[in-house]
């Protein structure tokens, strides 16, 4: 199978990495496994995550089509990670010295926490509800899109309650920055305004 990857430069990953497959909150790795393999999204959405003291969970990256996952610096795993719906991951060895997974992969995985901390940093929810669907906008390269995730997961990102998503959501919609159709399928009518709130 070959699948088309996004890193800067078009790559392609089309040696006999087995696809597996996985349903909805399915496990993929977990907290404390070796750092043995890397991971590639064929389809679907995966998830990474982990629990904190306090028993709640912290979602830090989602990860879609064609990019890597599970890239981490210690031997031993500190995140988990689970699909988000039906998908396909394609699993190559990640030994140190191994060039399966190109560099600038690498970089972009280990800079997804960074990613999600500047929008979990922001002080108001509309303020990273805008920057999340600007972020999601970006990465599906459309306008209008559905959320390939549930509030739930977009709560656990942001650091607020689904109730508070929610709300910041009906006041974009209010405002007319957003059309909402469902709790997923968004259209951002006004582009310029969801980047002033975030400036």
């Amino acid at each position: 199978m070959t699948v088309e990857i996004w890193t800067g430069s078009r790559t392609h990953l089309n040696e006999a990495a087995p696809l597996l497959t996985f349903s909805d909150g399915q496990e993929i790795y977990c907290a404390g496994d070796p750092v043995d393999r890397a991971f590639c999204v064929a389809f679907g959405t995966v998830r990474v995550y982990r629990m904190l003291t306090s028993g709640r969970r912290q979602i830090l990256s989602f990860h879609m089509a064609g990019e890597w996952f599970g890239i981490e610096r210690d031997r031993r795993r500190k995140f988990s990670a689970e699909a988000i719906g039906s998908s396909g991951i394609l699993s190559v060895n990640a030994s140190p010295g191994d060039k399966t997974v190109p560099l600038s992969s690498i970089f972009w995985a280990l800079s997804s926490a960074q990613q999600q901390q500047l929008v979990v940093g922001r002080p108001s929810a509309d303020e990273r509800v805008a920057a999340f669907l600007l972020e999601m906008s970006a990465r599906l390269g459309f306008h209008a899109f559905v959320l390939p995730m549930p509030r739930s997961d977009v709560a656990d990102y942001l650091g607020l309650t689904i109730e508070s998503i929610s709300r910041a959501m009906t006041r974009l919609k209010r405002g007319k920055l957003i059309r909402l159709d469902g709790s997923r399928r968004i259209e951002i009518l006004d582009m310029e305004a969801l980047e002033t709130i975030c400036s």
